[in-house]
């Protein structure tokens, strides 16, 4: 398996493929919007506007698994980022990111990290073939990763 194997389904219900990312670094970051990193929101958005020009792709999954900290619909979240955060990246459905019930992609991501999601805003890296380079935690802002996405970019 591979990232480009999972499919995913954006805010507005549209299934898509991972696939359709191939060749591009990916930044996927599990989000929600009441909580204390909510923030990040707009250091994702500068990643995304600098960088997108060079192959960069910033995906958000919603998440309501830490704290209820995302508790809107689809249409409460996409009006939410864009009103507040000009969010203009891919933004997908809520998505439960830890557990047995987690989404396989997120399977996938924590499978190839070792590691484990422990709040809003974890981030994971990955490079151009589709291999997961680095899990960065909540703590991490987004511009801090930009040296890691110019060595992929």
């Amino acid at each position: 398996m591979s990232i480009y194997d999972y499919s995913v389904r954006q805010l507005n219900g549209v299934e898509t493929g991972m696939s359709s990312y191939r060749d591009k670094v990916l930044l996927i970051v599990n989000t929600a919007s009441q909580c204390g990193f909510t923030p990040q929101y707009a250091e994702l958005q500068k990643l995304y506007e600098t960088y997108r020009e060079r192959g960069l792709f910033v995906l958000g999954f919603p998440c309501n698994q830490f704290g209820a900290q995302e508790p809107g619909s689809a249409e409460e979240v996409a009006e939410f980022c864009s009103i507040n955060y000009g969010v203009t990246f891919p933004m997908f459905e809520k998505t439960l990111v830890q557990g047995p019930d987690a989404h396989p992609l997120f399977q996938y991501l924590t499978g190839e990290t070792d590691g484990e999601i422990k709040w809003n805003f974890t981030k994971f890296l990955v490079d151009r073939n589709g291999r997961v380079v680095q899990q960065y935690d909540s703590s991490v802002k987004p511009l801090e990763i930009a040296p890691d996405l110019e060595k992929l970019l």
